[in-house]
C-alpha cells in the first residue's frame, strides 16, 4: 500500500499545481484550452503510438484485461440503466442530471491511470493500460452518445455521424495506427521514434495538469445524494467488478493491479465537455468529478491493496 501511496503523491501534486495555476490564473482560460487541444490531439495519441508500437503483446494478457474492463464497464452501465426509474421517481433525478451520474459511474480519467500505472510498472504497466484504452473508449463513447440521446432530448444521430465521431477522436486513432504498426510494418527510423518518444513525454505532466485545472473547490459546498451515488459506484464498485471479471479472464499478479488502477480511478474531465455539447447536467458533471479527484488519492491505494 505504501508504493501504492507513493506512486500517488507525484501524480496529485502535478494535478495540485495545475489547480494553483488555475486558481491564480497564472495560466489563463485560452493558455489552458490550447495546452488541452494540444495534449488531447498531439502529447497523447504519441504516447498511445510509441507504447503499442513497440509493445511486446503477446507477453501481456491483452485479452483477459480487456475482457474485464468491458465486463465492468457494461455491468455498470446496466445496473444504471435498471436504477433510472427509480432515481427519477424517489430521488427527483431529471434526464440531464441522470446522464451525469451515468458518465461519473462508468468513465474513466486516462491520464490518472497512465501516472500511476507507469510509475509502478514500467512501460508493461503503460501497455496494459493502452490495452485498456483500446478496449474501453469505443464502448464508452457509444454508450455516452445512447445516454445523451435517451435521456438529454438530444436528436439522434446518424451511423455516418457516429462514425465520424469514433473516427476523429485521437484515442482511437491512436491506438489503431499503434497497433498496425507493432503488427505489419517494419521498425520505424530512429528519428523517428525519437520524434514520437518526446512527444509522448509531455502526455502524463500536461495530462494531470489539465485535470488539476479543472477542478473547482468551490461546487463541493453542498454534495448530494448524486454526487455520493456515482462517486461510490466508480470509485467502489466499478473496481471490485473489474477484479470479478478478471479472475475469471485468469489475469493476476502485477497484470491485475494495472486491472484495478484502470478501474479505481475517477471520472472524465471529457464528461464535462461532453455534458455541455449534448445538453447534460454540466455543473453536476464538474462536481461530480473534483468530488471523485480528491477522494481518489485515499480510495486508490486502499482498492488496490484489498483487491489486488
Amino acid at each position: 500500500m505504501s508504493a501504492v501511496f507513493a506512486s500517488l503523491i507525484p501524480t496529485f501534486l502535478i494535478i495540485a499545481t495545475g489547480w494553483l495555476c488555475r486558481a491564480t490564473n497564472f495560466v489563463s482560460e485560452q493558455q489552458w484550452a490550447g495546452l488541452e487541444r494540444a495534449t488531447y490531439v498531439i502529447f497523447f495519441p504519441a504516447l498511445i503510438i510509441d507504447t503499442l508500437s513497440r509493445a511486446d503483446l503477446s507477453s501481456v494478457p491483452v485479452l483477459g484485461v480487456g475482457s474485464a474492463l468491458v465486463g465492468s464497464i457494461l455491468l455498470m452501465a446496466g445496473l444504471m440503466l435498471a436504477l433510472r426509474p427509480l432515481l427519477e421517481r424517489h430521488a427527483g433525478i431529471d434526464g440531464p442530471s441522470f446522464t451525469s451520474i451515468f458518465q461519473g459511474a462508468t468513465r474513466w480519467n486516462t491520464f490518472v491511470a497512465l501516472a500511476v500505472a507507469g510509475s509502478l510498472f514500467g512501460q508493461r504497466g503503460i501497455a496494459l493500460i493502452a490495452v485498456a484504452i483500446a478496449a474501453m473508449v469505443p464502448l464508452l463513447n457509444l454508450l455516452a452518445f445512447y445516454v445523451f440521446i435517451r435521456f438529454a432530448g438530444r436528436p439522434k444521430q446518424s451511423p455516418k455521424e457516429i462514425l465520424r465521431s469514433f473516427a476523429s477522436n485521437p484515442f482511437i486513432w491512436s491506438c489503431i495506427v499503434g497497433l498496425i504498426l507493432n503488427q505489419i510494418l517494419p521498425p520505424l527510423p530512429k528519428p523517428v521514434t525519437a520524434y514520437i518518444d518526446l512527444m509522448g513525454r509531455a502526455a502524463l505532466a500536461a495530462g494531470l495538469l489539465i485535470v488539476g485545472a479543472g477542478l473547482d473547490i468551490r461546487r463541493l459546498a453542498k454534495p448530494g445524494f448524486p454526487h455520493a451515488l456515482a462517486t461510490a459506484c466508480k470509485l467502489l464498485l466499478m473496481p471490485v467488478m473489474a477484479v470479478t471479471f478478471a479472475h475469471y479472464a485468469g489475469v493476476s499478479g502485477n497484470d491485475l493491479i494495472v486491472t484495478i488502477i484502470a478501474a479505481s480511478v475517477p471520472s472524465a474531465a471529457a464528461g464535462y465537455v461532453l455534458a455541455r455539447q449534448m445538453g447534460g447536467n454540466a455543473p453536476l458533471m464538474a462536481e461530480i468529478l473534483t468530488l471523485q479527484t480528491l477522494l481518489a488519492l485515499g480510495s486508490m491505494p486502499v482498492m488496490i491493496s484489498l483487491l489486488g
